[in-house]
């Protein structure tokens, strides 16, 4: 019998996920790894859905905005005229971090340049938007010593 998802298990996985419309809104072919039920934050309603599953299932999980990335908030977009913005920011897809008065900081996306104004915006890229996963699992197997004290996550949109 094959390994199971459940805590301390080592899980590799691809992934696509698709909006409404079925349009692709970010692919992976290279496996996202985790330690399933230690603090790696995968968005809760995919962890759940993980549970239980074996390598080689596929499955299909919905995020609502509430459940996944969170609604589209205008107060984060913010325009400028393009010559008060240095240089190297005068692109689509530039990426700058601002900080406010208490030190916190947030990452903001150049989105839009018109008319010589630049647009920037600080919500996620899939703010407003029900998404869908499609996962594939390529490995279940239980994890080591070292993957459940260290972690193996990998930088991905499941979190």
């Amino acid at each position: 019998m094959s390994d199971t998802i459940e805590k301390d298990k080592f899980v590799s996985l691809t992934y696509t996920i698709t909006d409404e419309s079925g349009d692709v809104l970010e692919y992976t072919d290279v496996p996202v790894t985790l330690v399933y039920g230690r603090d790696n934050q995968v968005i809760e309603k995919i962890a759940q859905a993980l549970q239980g599953r074996q390598q080689g299932d596929e499955l299909q999980v919905s995020l609502s905005p509430e459940e996944g990335f969170g609604d589209y908030l205008q107060e984060l977009t913010f325009i400028d005229d393009i010559d008060n913005v240095p240089q190297e920011f005068r692109h689509i897809g530039a990426e700058v971090e601002f900080q406010n008065d208490h030190g916190e900081s947030k990452l903001f996306r150049v989105t839009r340049i018109e008319d010589g104004k630049l647009t920037v915006d600080g919500n996620h890229p899939f703010a407003g938007k029900t998404v869908t996963y499609n996962i594939h699992i390529t490995e279940v197997r239980n994890a080591s010593a070292e993957e459940i004290a260290n972690g193996v996550t990998t930088q991905s949109s499941l979190h």
